[in-house]
């Protein structure tokens, strides 16, 4: 029976590749380099892991488009398969940026961005719980303490040079991506996304995505 069995598998299988291939096609017409996505120069991922295709979204958490843009980014990830790693990057871009970056990375220091990564958005955009500008470390890191992480913990990690280390990373590779705004997706640490609005940056980064994982 088996003998019978496993040719049979093997010919519907065959089939049946093509059409899943077909699904996963990108939505849309191919992006145009210059127009819907830049070439980085020299690029590199910023968090490679053997086998998988990069993306890195480059956000702010008091940024209003981040926030917006949030929600859809969190859809998309949640649907890519497991050759694909999202990778969230806080910009320290100076100013009232900074702090919350601080808190970014001194959360993933904690293990709690998880949870808090959508919260810290709903504190400053919609409860205003916290303030966008001049907020101080304590403020921010009695945030986190819902988290289970004691205030006082949390405001030495985002004084820390661990942190201070990570906010540097992510300046030298913001820098050498050429990202100027947020939020900006990066594919593979190879394409600069320019899109024309959230979904657009969805589509441009469907297809750059596709074209890497065709390429391994």
């Amino acid at each position: 029976m088996k003998s019978r069995l496993l040719p049979l598998f093997a010919v519907l299988l065959s089939a049946l590749l093509p059409l899943a291939a077909f699904a996963a096609a990108p939505a849309g017409p191919p992006p145009v380099e210059g127009v819907d996505y830049v070439v980085i120069e020299g690029g590199t991922p910023y968090a490679p892991v053997r086998g998988k295709v990069e993306v890195v979204e480059v956000f702010g958490y008091t940024c209003p488009h981040c926030a917006h843009f949030e929600p859809l980014i969190s859809a998309w990830k949640a649907r890519q398969p497991a050759s694909v790693n999202v990778v969230a990057v806080a910009a320290p871009f100076g100013g009232y940026w900074t702090p919350y970056a601080k808190a970014f990375f001194a959360a993933q220091h904690h293990r709690v961005l998880a949870r808090s990564h959508v919260a810290m958005f709903a504190a400053l955009h919609d409860q205003r719980s916290l303030p966008i500008q001049n907020a101080s470390t304590e403020q921010i890191a009695g945030f986190y303490a819902a988290y289970g992480v004691p205030a006082k913990r949390f405001a030495a990690t985002m004084e820390s040079p661990a942190t201070a280390a990570a906010l540097q990373r992510a300046r030298d590779f913001i820098t050498a991506s050429g990202v100027e705004g947020t939020p900006t997706l990066i594919v593979n640490g190879k394409y600069r996304v320019i899109g024309k609005g959230p979904e657009d940056t969805l589509r441009i980064a469907d297809h750059l995505v596709a074209r890497e994982r065709a390429a391994r």
